[in-house]
């Protein structure tokens, strides 16, 4: 079996792509394993990297080394495909995707408590052919991510404190769109502030939406936001952001539903894990490729998953 790394080379700490050459370099030493790295330099990069790993046909095992962009990238080239396993050696600033692994999340530096890690299947959102591991967000939020790292770069914010000034920035443009939404059979149409689709639960440095929802249960979640005030907002900001956003009915509904669509007149911003595009037509469901993951022994995509309300 290959093993490929896939690094990006801009992603976190000075220095940390040199550190992880080097425990590759020790990994391939003592394990005898067939190791390649692949420094990317360019969008979609790695993408295009673990495609074609992907479809030689050949068993291997590729590490997305980056944040969650990288991991994007990784799964949109990869996921599905039978023989080609994927992971995250997390070198990014926010690493949202393995903070659903909880206190294991720190487990996946190490690579030689990942190499040889078991694999699990975890469940993927789907939007016009691209994919996402966690969240697929419409309006205020989306807007906010599209944004923060304007944010983090002229700012010396950690990930959740440049969440907040992105959507401080955002409120004062305006909270609402005119939107159409439709979960399953029903269509509604009202000024939305935001539409979250949840597989995972985190995103934004942090925020959750859901904290129930589970990576592997064959289920999405999403969160419909109806318009708020100033004074609506700062009151449900910090429930949203510890998932407890039903605090709110009057303002927040939950829907457990594996198709969502979102239409609007006027181009509305749309995140996949982070990744930003413009629409007015987005339908948003649960993909049928599953994302082959495999991590340390004993690792659990759901550590983190309080226990639901409708159990």
């Amino acid at each position: 079996m290959k093993h490929i790394f896939i690094i990006n080379p801009r992603a976190g700490r000075k220095n940390s792509a040199a550190h992880l050459m080097d425990q590759i370099e020790a990994l391939r030493r003592v394990h005898g394993l067939t190791c390649e790295t692949v420094l990317t330099g360019r969008q979609g990069h790695a993408e295009a990297v673990a495609r074609r790993a992907a479809e030689s046909g050949e068993a291997v095992r590729l590490y997305a080394c980056g944040g969650d962009g990288t991991l994007n990238e990784v799964l949109n080239g990869a996921a599905g495909a039978d023989r080609a396993g994927i992971t995250v050696v997390p070198m990014g600033t926010g690493n949202d995707f393995l903070k659903n692994y909880g206190e294991d999340a720190v487990r996946f530096e190490d690579l030689e408590q990942l190499w040889n890690g078991p694999g699990h299947d975890l469940d993927l959102i789907e939007c016009g052919g691209r994919l996402a591991a966690t969240i697929a967000c419409v309006g205020l939020d989306a807007r906010v991510a599209d944004d923060v790292h304007r944010f983090s770069k002229v700012l010396p914010l950690n990930g959740k404190m440049a969440y907040l000034a992105s959507a401080g920035a955002n409120f004062c443009k305006g909270t609402s769109q005119r939107m159409m939404v439709t979960c399953g059979a029903q269509a509604t149409i009202g000024e939305y502030a935001m539409v979250c689709v949840c597989n995972g639960r985190y995103y934004g440095g942090g925020f959750m939406p859901i904290a129930d929802a589970r990576m592997d249960d064959g289920r999405l979640d999403a969160l419909i936001v109806r318009r708020v005030s100033w004074a609506k907002f700062l009151r449900l900001a910090p429930a949203y952001a510890r998932g407890e956003a039903w605090r709110f009915p009057d303002v927040a509904r939950r829907v457990q539903t594996n198709s969502v669509r979102i239409q609007s007149r006027e181009p509305f911003a749309l995140s996949l894990d982070g990744e930003i595009q413009y629409r007015t037509d987005a339908q948003i469901m649960l993909s049928t490729k599953k994302l082959h993951f495999f991590a340390p022994a004993g690792a659990s995509c759901n550590r983190t998953a309080r226990r639901r309300l409708d159990k």
